[in-house]
């Protein structure tokens, strides 16, 4: 690697994921050979909570926004439309050259915001998660063996800094996928948004008969405990993607409804084998 590119990193938004990467680069060997400087800032936290996410490995909890914008990396970490607002505040307190980055679920609207501001933008998406929330979920494994998506466009990508930020990332073990914020946020609404919809749906729908339901409906509806506080955002900055995986699959449906009426078990049976070839390689995926 040529000089160090990144020598402080500020991550606003000390939650589940946001202290989760602070916990891995923490211990990466990369960026203790870089001696980076950690800081960040949480607008929900108390004094005892500074205390702990300092034991966490954070070098300094800056309340004072001028010095926590003053950093190499800037990683927000609150819900995506905050991280959009925030962009307004980097763009006028942050060095010229700072590397502006984020870890929300969606990324067209974010990259949109800051082309608009002539911000150098390297969006991230740890596709990785718990049920749990905050910063006392949170585990300095729980990025490592899962993918982050990089959203960049030519130029940013091709920065030194944005290779140190790669590097840095392939340290603490995470699998790197390059994507558009577009052609991302078009994935995410089938494997990630999709589910969430049909998992709340399918509890309301099912809810006078939820006493008599057993463990496969359980499994089934798990992503039906999802806050809203979170998915607000997602839905609203990917609400195309998501209504047209939505009226995709009503249109499944609606032919898989038909099928079973008709009693075309040859079609369903097809749809029954298929199935299970495509979740053994899930599961082959998930456990490599």
């Amino acid at each position: 690697m040529q000089k160090t590119c990144i020598n402080s990193i500020a991550i606003i938004g000390l939650g589940l994921i946001g202290a989760s990467v602070l916990r891995a680069l923490k211990k990466s060997p990369l960026a203790a050979e870089q001696h980076i400087l950690f800081k960040g800032y949480d607008p929900s936290f108390t004094e005892k909570d500074v205390l702990h996410i300092e034991n966490f490995g954070l070098d300094q909890f800056q309340q004072d926004k001028k010095a926590l914008y003053d950093a190499d990396l800037i990683i927000l970490a609150a819900p995506v439309e905050t991280n959009i607002l925030l962009l307004d505040e980097i763009r006028d307190l942050a060095p010229k050259q700072a590397l502006v980055s984020d870890v929300s679920s969606t990324k067209a609207a974010i990259a949109n915001r800051a082309a608009e501001l002539n911000l150098a933008f390297i969006g991230m998406h740890p596709i990785a998660g718990r049920e749990q929330q905050g910063y006392h979920a949170s585990h300095d494994e729980l990025l490592a063996g899962k993918t982050v998506v990089i959203c960049a466009d030519r130029h940013t990508i091709s920065r030194p800094d944005a290779a140190n930020v790669i590097a840095l990332l392939e340290s603490i073990k995470c699998r790197i996928a390059l994507m558009t914020p577009e052609e991302h946020d078009r994935i995410v609404a089938t494997v990630s948004h999709l589910p969430q919809m049909l998992s709340t749906a399918l509890v309301n729908y099912c809810e006078n008969d939820m006493d008599k339901s057993g463990p496969g409906f359980s499994t089934l509806t798990r992503l039906a405990g999802s806050s809203w506080e979170i998915w607000r955002d997602i839905v609203s900055t990917n609400r195309e993607n998501i209504a047209t995986e939505l009226e995709q699959f009503s249109r499944e449906l609606e032919q898989l409804a038909d099928d079973v009426r008709n009693n075309r078990a040859d079609r369903i049976r097809e749809r029954f084998e298929h199935a299970n070839t495509l979740y053994e390689t899930l599961k082959e995926n998930s456990n490599s």
